[in-house]
C-alpha cells in the first residue's frame, strides 16, 4: 500500500491566488481581506492537534505555514493543548497545578479580595455575546450563560473582582505571584507574536480579565479551604483556555478567519442531572454522544476556523464520579481531538509535534532509526504501552474504530508526510474512500512516497516494525513463603497492587513465584509500605535502575525464530535478561535488562532484527517518536 492511497491531507497544498470566502459573512462582521475554510460543499473536515510545546514555540508559523496551507482544500478545526513556557517549569499546566496547590495552603496574613460583577465582552474573535446573565462557577454544573449557540465564552466567572491592593496588615496570597507569571509568559508572547495592535489589545485585555478570574476563583477555593477535583478540573482546563485564545489571536494577525470555541455549555443542560448518569467508567455510548455534539458544535463556525479547546472538564466530566485527569490523565486533550474528528466524520486526524513521525527506534539512541511511513493501530499501542510517546491507545481507538486515520507530523517540517496510523486495509474506506494526493505533489512529498515504497519492502520481508526501551524500571520477585500452591496468593499480591495504585508493565508467574516489572515512580514511603505489605506473602527482592526492551511488529505472529534471534544476539553482546515476556496480542516479545545496557541493547536489536542499513530514510529527530 504506497502512502498516496492513504493521504487526503498529508501536506498542504500550496496557497492559491484566490481564496474560498462565503458569500455571506458570519457574525460578528469579518474583515474583507481574511481568509476562511473552503465552502466547497464536498471538502471534508480536518482536524489538526497542536501540542503545547509547538503552541509555545511554533504559533506564528502554525498559522502562516500550516493552517493557511489547508483552508482552500479541506474545513480545518484546530484543537490546542496549554502552551508550554520559555522552560518546563513555566509550563502553563505545571503553573496551574502549582497554583492550585497554593491555594490550598493559607498564609499567616489574611488575603483579600472583594465581591463585584465581571465585566463581560462584547463581540469579537473569541465569539463572546454581549451580555451574559446567569453567570455561574466553572465548576457548578448546573450553572449556565445564556449566550447563544454560536458563543463560545469561557467558563462562566465566579462573581468577584480581581483582587486589590492589601491594606495594612493584609498580604498577596501565595498563588497570585504564580498568577502574574501565567499572565506575563502570555503577555509576552502575544506582543512577540501578534502585528496589528487592535488585535494586540483585545487579546491583552482577554488575557488581564482570564488571569483577573483565576485569582477570584483561587481565593474562593482559599476561602472555603476546599479543591474539589471538579474544581481543580476547572482550573487545569484554563490553560487550554489561554492557549486557543493566544492561537486565535494570531490566526487572524495572520490574516485567517478563526473563532475561539469553548466547550463548556455545548451539552443540553438535562445532560447535567447527575441522576441520569450512571456511576462508574464511562462507556462507549457517552463518548458517541459526545462526539456528535462537539461536532454539531464546531460546524456552526463555518466558514470560520473554529480553535477548540481541549479540555472536557466541565460538562462532560462533571456529572461522574473523579475527574478529568484521574478519568483520562493529562492527553484530555488528544481525545478531544478524536472526539472532534469523529463528530465531524474528517478525513483525518493530524496530531503536529516536533518530530516528523514514529520511528523504528529511538534516533537519539539509535543513528541508524528512520521513519516508519505507515503503521497498525495494534503496533502503535504496543509501542505506547512500553516506553514510546505515540497517541494513547483509548484515543486511537476512538477514531481507528470509526475507520479514520492519525496522521503525526511535524510543525517544523509541514510538507513532510508524517507517519499514517492506518486502520485495517480489510476495512471499508469512510465517506466513499479516501481522496487522492492534491496536484501538484510537491518534491519532499515524493520523497516521502518513495520511502513509503521502500518501507513495503522492508515490509514484505515480514521483519519486526520497532524496537522501544521503557527506562526507570524496578523488578519485584514474590516467592511464595509456602512450597506448596497457595490458593490466595495471587490474590493477596494483586489486591496489594490495586490498594497502592500500582500499574504493572511485565509479569511473569507460577505457582509460587511472581516477577513484575513496574515503573519506577512511587514516593519511596510508599514503596517501603508496599514491600512490607508484599512480604506477608513471601519472600521479596527488588532490583531497580532497570528497563524494559521490546520488540513491535504485527508480522511477528508468523515470524519463526524471532524470539531466538532476539535472545542470542544480546547474549552475544554480553546484555542480561532478567525476564522475558510476549504480549497476548502475539506482535511484542518484551524483555527487562539493566539499564545501562539500554542503548546498547537498542542498537543490537535494530541491526540484528530490523535489519535496518545505515543508508535508511532518516527523517527529522527530536524527542523519541514525536
Amino acid at each position: 500500500m504506497s502512502e498516496s492511497d492513504l493521504d487526503p491531507a498529508g501536506s498542504p497544498p500550496a496557497l492559491s491566488n484566490s481564496s474560498s470566502r462565503s458569500a455571506t459573512p458570519p457574525s460578528p462582521p469579518t474583515p474583507p481581506n481574511l481568509h476562511q475554510n473552503t465552502i466547497d460543499p464536498e471538502a471534508k473536515w480536518l482536524v489538526q492537534k497542536f501540542g503545547g510545546t509547538s503552541v509555545g514555540k511554533f504559533a506564528v508559523k502554525i498559522a502562516r505555514d500550516i493552517v493557511s496551507g489547508y483552508i482552500d482544500q479541506h474545513k480545518v478545526a484546530i484543537v490546542c493543548s496549554a502552551r508550554s513556557g520559555s522552560t518546563k517549569a513555566l509550563g502553563t499546566t505545571n503553573l496551574l497545578l502549582k497554583a492550585a496547590s497554593e491555594a490550598r495552603r493559607r498564609s499567616g496574613s489574611k488575603s483579600f479580595g472583594t465581591p463585584g460583577n465581571m465585566t463581560p465582552l462584547t463581540n469579537g474573535m473569541f465569539g463572546r455575546a454581549e451580555d451574559t446573565p446567569g453567570v455561574s462557577s466553572p465548576g457548578t454544573p448546573r450553572g449556565r450563560s445564556s449566550s447563544s449557540p454560536r458563543s463560545s465564552s469561557p467558563p462562566s466567572m465566579f462573581p468577584l473582582t480581581p483582587l486589590t491592593t492589601p491594606q495594612a496588615g493584609q498580604s498577596h496570597p501565595e498563588f497570585n505571584t504564580t498568577v502574574d507569571i501565567i499572565r506575563s509568559e502570555h503577555m509576552v508572547a502575544a506582543q512577540t507574536s501578534i502585528r496589528d495592535p487592535d488585535i494586540l489589545q483585545e487579546l491583552a485585555a482577554e488575557i488581564e480579565r482570564d488571569c483577573d478570574w483565576l485569582r477570584s476563583f483561587l481565593f474562593a477555593a482559599q476561602v472555603i479551604d476546599e479543591i474539589s477535583p471538579r474544581s481543580r478540573d476547572s482550573i487545569i482546563g484554563f490553560g487550554e483556555r489561554l492557549g486557543c485564545k493566544l492561537m486565535t489571536a494570531i490566526l487572524r494577525d495572520q490574516g485567517i478567519d478563526a473563532e475561539y470555541v469553548s466547550l463548556e455549555d455545548v451539552l443540553p443542560s438535562e445532560e447535567e442531572d447527575e441522576s441520569t448518569v450512571p456511576p462508574g467508567p464511562l462507556d462507549q455510548s457517552f463518548y458517541d454522544k459526545v462526539a456528535t455534539v462537539v461536532g454539531e458544535r464546531v460546524k456552526q463556525c463555518a466558514p470560520r476556523v473554529p480553535v477548540v479547546t481541549g479540555a472536557l472538564y466541565n460538562c462532560f466530566f462533571g456529572p461522574v464520579p473523579g475527574s478529568l485527569l484521574r478519568q483520562v490523565g493529562r492527553g484530555y486533550t488528544d481525545l478531544l481531538s478524536a472526539l472532534l474528528t469523529v463528530g465531524l466524520e474528517a478525513s483525518e486526524l493530524q496530531i503536529w509535534k516536533e518530530v516528523d513521525g514514529i520511528f523504528t527506534a529511538d534516533p537519539r539512541k539509535v543513528p541508524t532509526a528512520r521513519l516508519i511511513p505507515i503503521i497498525s493501530p495494534d503496533e502503535a499501542a504496543e509501542l505506547t504501552y512500553y516506553g514510546s510517546e505515540v497517541v494513547h491507545p483509548f484515543t486511537m481507538e476512538q477514531v481507528i474504530r470509526r475507520n479514520i486515520p492519525i496522521r503525526i507530523k511535524n510543525v517544523e517540517n509541514p510538507m513532510g508526510g508524517g507517519t499514517v496510523i492506518h486502520p485495517d486495509p480489510d476495512l471499508e474506506p469512510p465517506h466513499g474512500g479516501i481522496p487522492a494526493l492534491p496536484e501538484p505533489v510537491p518534491l519532499a512529498m515524493l520523497q516521502e512516497l518513495s520511502a513509503a515504497a521502500a518501507d513495503e519492502a522492508h515490509r514484505s520481508k515480514r521483519l519486526p516494525t520497532a524496537v522501544t526501551i521503557k527506562e526507570r524500571i524496578v523488578i519485584m520477585n514474590i516467592n511464595s513463603n509456602r512450597k506448596s500452591v497457595s490458593h490466595g496468593f495471587l490474590a493477596r499480591i494483586f489486591g496489594s497492587l490495586d490498594r497502592y495504585g500500582v500499574v504493572v508493565d511485565l509479569i511473569s508467574t507460577s505457582e509460587v513465584h511472581v516477577s513484575m516489572a513496574i515503573e519506577d515512580s512511587l514516593p519511596s514511603k510508599i514503596m517501603d509500605r508496599l514491600v512490607s505489605e508484599l512480604r506477608k506473602s513471601g519472600t521479596v527482592s527488588v532490583h531497580r535502575e532497570m528497563a524494559i526492551l521490546s520488540l513491535v511488529g504485527k508480522q511477528m505472529r508468523n515470524m519463526v525464530g524471532i524470539s531466538g534471534r532476539m535472545f542470542t544476539t544480546l547474549a552475544q553482546g554480553n546484555v542480561n535478561i532478567e525476564m522475558i515476556s510476549q504480549g497476548a496480542s502475539e506482535i511484542n516479545i518484551s524483555c527487562v535488562i539493566e539499564g545501562r545496557d539500554a542503548a546498547k541493547a537498542l542498537n543490537l536489536i535494530h541491526q540484528s532484527c530490523l535489519q535496518i542499513k545505515p543508508e535508511g530514510a532518516r527523517g527529522r529527530m527530536g524527542p523519541w517518536l514525536f
